[in-house]
C-alpha cells in the first residue's frame, strides 16, 4: 500500500478507534465521525439483524399487495409474471452494483456521494435532489394510502388517519436510529408473515382447500388465457403492451428495495452486514414478488372488476379477492391490517431514507452545515424535520380535482426518480471499476466483489433507462395522448439534468477522471475484514 494511502490511516481508522480496534456487533461505535468526505455525526447503531430485517422488508409495501392487481388486469398471467422476472433481474444487477461499493465506502446517505465522487459533484447534487424527493414524497403517498386502508374498516376522516401516520413517522425517526431499527424488525416481521399467509392460502384455494372446495389449478392460463389484450388491443400487439404495462408497474413495486445500502453508514458492521443483505436480494426477489405473482395468477380472473375498482384498499387486493372468492371470513380483514402496516412501515422508512439524503449533501459541501446538525444520539434531527414537512402533502389527496392530480403527478414523479437512481448508481459502479482498472488497483483488494461486474453494472444501467423511457408508453397509443399526463411521466427527467447543468455553469465543477479519483478516502481495508 502507498505511504498516502498509509498516512491516511495512521493512528487509527474512520470509526475513530485506534488501528485495528473495530467494533463488534455487541458493542456500537457511538463515536461522532469525520465531518466531510462522505461522513458526519451520525451513529453506528443498527446491527445485523436491523439490517437483516431492513434488506428482506424494504420495498414490501402497498404496490406488492395491491399495486400488481391492476397489473395483472392488463397483462394476463404470463405477462404479470414475465414483466416481474425481467424487472428482477434488473434489480438484482442494481443491487449487486450498489452493495460493492456501500460495503467498501459505507458512507452517509451513500447515494450522493457515489455519484459525486465517481462521476461529477453535480451528478452527487442532483441525485441527492431527486432521491431525496423520490421519498420524501412517498411519505405522503404512504401515508394517504393508511388513511384508504383504514377506511376498509371504517368511516373515519381521512384527514385523522393521515395525522396519526405522520405523527408516528415523526416521533420514531427523532428518536435514536436504533429505535428506528427495531420499528423495522416489527413492522417487517409482520409484512414478511402477511405475504407468507397470503402465499400460503393462495396455494390452497388453487388445490381446492378452501370452503367451497373448489380447485382452480391454471385455470385462468386456460380461460382467458396466459396473456390479456392490453386495452382491448387484440393480437401480439396487445400482449405486449400488457406485459409493458406490467412491466412499468412492477419497476415502480421493486423501488426501494435498495435503500438498505443506505444503512451502512450507521450500521455497527457494515463490511459483514451489508453483502449479506444484498446477497439476499435474490431470494427476496423470487419470494415476494416472482412468487408472489406466479400465484396471483392462478388464483384470480384477470377479467376481474375489483382489480381496477380503485379502492386503494384490500378489496382492490388480488389476494383479498381471492380469499373472499374462495369463501374464507376474517382473513381479508387480517390482511388489511398487514398492508395497512406496511404502508406505515414504508412511510417511516422513506422518512429515513429522505433525510440521509439531505444530511449525505451537508457532508459533501452541498448545504450548509445547519442541516447537518445532529441530537445527542447521532440523529440528523434538521433533516428530519425537513424530510417529514413534504408528509403533509398527503392532504392533497382529500382534495378534489386539481388538488388530487397534483398529488399524483408529485407521486409519478417521484417513481421516475426512484429508476433514474437506479441507472446513475449503476454508472457510478462502472466508473468505480474503471478507476480501479486506470489506477492499477487489483478488484482482489475490494472487501466484497459483487458476481458478474461490470457486466451486471451496465445491465442494471441499461434496464433502468429503458424502463425509465417506456413507463409513459400509454400517452403515445392512438388516440390517447394527454398533455398533463406526459408531462406527469416525464418531467423527472429534466428535473434531473437541470441541476446538474446549474451546478456546471456554477461551479464548473472537472467531471471524475478514472486516473485521479480517490479511492482510498474512507475505506474499508482487507484486514478489517478478518480481523
Amino acid at each position: 500500500m502507498s505511504q498516502a494511502v498509509d498516512d491516511h490511516y495512521k493512528g487509527g481508522d474512520f470509526y475513530g478507534n485506534p488501528a485495528h480496534e473495530y467494533p463488534q456487533d455487541d458493542e456500537p461505535d457511538v463515536r461522532s465521525e469525520h465531518s466531510k468526505d462522505g461522513y458526519g455525526a451520525t451513529q453506528r447503531r443498527l446491527r445485523s439483524y436491523h439490517i437483516m430485517m431492513i434488506g428482506i422488508s424494504s420495498g414490501i409495501g402497498t404496490g406488492l399487495f395491491i399495486g400488481t392487481g391492476s397489473a395483472y388486469a392488463t397483462s394476463g398471467p404470463a405477462g404479470l409474471l414475465l414483466a416481474y422476472i425481467v424487472v428482477g433481474f434488473v434489480l438484482w444487477c442494481v443491487m449487486q452494483s450498489i452493495g460493492e461499493l456501500a460495503t467498501l465506502f459505507p458512507v452517509a446517505g451513500s447515494f450522493p456521494h457515489f455519484a459525486t465522487r465517481f462521476i461529477d459533484p453535480a451528478v452527487g447534487f442532483s441525485l441527492a435532489i431527486s432521491y431525496g424527493y423520490c421519498y420524501t414524497i412517498s411519505i405522503a403517498a404512504e401515508c394517504s394510502a393508511s388513511a384508504v386502508l383504514v377506511s376498509y374498516w371504517s368511516d373515519i376522516t381521512p384527514a385523522v388517519a393521515i395525522t396519526v401516520s405522520l405523527v408516528l413517522i415523526l416521533v420514531i425517526n427523532l428518536l435514536s436510529v436504533e429505535i428506528f431499527g427495531e420499528s423495522e424488525v416489527v413492522g417487517g416481521t409482520i409484512k414478511v408473515v402477511c405475504f407468507f399467509v397470503c402465499v400460503v392460502t393462495a396455494i390452497v384455494i388453487t388445490a381446492g382447500g378452501g370452503p367451497k372446495g373448489e380447485a382452480i389449478g391454471f385455470r385462468y392460463w386456460k380461460d382467458p388465457g396466459a396473456w390479456y389484450d392490453y386495452n382491448g388491443i387484440p393480437g401480439s400487439s396487445g400482449h405486449f403492451l400488457g406485459f409493458v404495462s406490467a412491466f412499468v408497474n412492477a419497476s415502480f413495486s421493486f423501488i426501494g428495495v435498495e435503500t438498505v445500502a443506505i444503512a451502512a453508514a450507521e450500521s455497527v458492521d457494515p463490511h459483514r452486514a451489508i453483502p449479506k443483505a444484498t446477497s439476499r436480494v435474490t431470494y427476496r426477489i423470487g419470494f415476494f414478488y416472482i412468487l408472489g405473482a406466479f400465484l396471483i395468477g392462478l388464483i384470480v380472473d384477470p377479467r376481474n372488476e375489483g382489480l381496477v375498482s380503485d379502492s386503494g384498499n384490500a378489496n382492490s387486493s388480488p389476494w383479498v379477492i381471492a380469499i373472499k372468492q374462495a369463501g374464507i371470513s376474517v382473513l381479508p380483514s387480517i390482511i388489511n391490517a398487514g398492508i395497512l402496516v406496511s404502508a406505515w412501515s414504508a412511510g417511516n422508512s422513506y422518512c429515513w431514507v429522505g433525510a440521509r439524503m439531505i444530511f449525505a449533501m451537508t457532508t459533501d459541501g452541498q448545504l450548509p452545515q445547519f442541516f447537518a446538525k445532529t441530537s445527542k444520539n447521532g440523529v440528523p434531527y434538521v433533516a428530519v424535520i425537513v424530510s417529514w414537512l413534504f408528509g403533509p402533502l398527503a392532504y392533497l389527496s382529500l382534495g378534489s380535482g386539481g388538488a388530487s392530480q397534483a398529488f399524483n403527478w408529485l407521486i409519478n414523479v417521484s417513481t421516475v426518480a426512484g429508476l433514474i437512481a437506479w441507472g446513475t448508481l449503476c454508472l457510478c459502479s462502472i466508473r468505480f471499476r474503471s478507476a480501479m482498472k486506470a489506477q492499477g488497483i487489483s478488484t482482489d483488494t475490494i472487501p466484497w466483489t459483487a458476481p458478474f461486474q461490470p457486466y451486471t453494472a451496465w445491465v442494471g444501467f441499461i434496464g433502468s433507462v429503458i424502463i425509465t423511457l417506456v413507463q409513459g408508453f400509454p400517452v403515445f397509443l392512438k388516440g390517447s395522448w394527454s398533455t398533463p399526463d406526459f408531462i406527469a411521466s416525464y418531467i423527472g427527467i429534466p428535473l434531473f439534468i437541470l441541476p446538474i447543468v446549474g451546478w456546471k455553469v456554477w461551479y464548473k465543477s472537472p467531471w471524475s477522471r478514472s486516473d485521479t479519483v480517490d479511492l482510498w478516502t474512507g475505506r474499508l481495508e482487507d484486514n478489517r475484514l478478518i480481523a
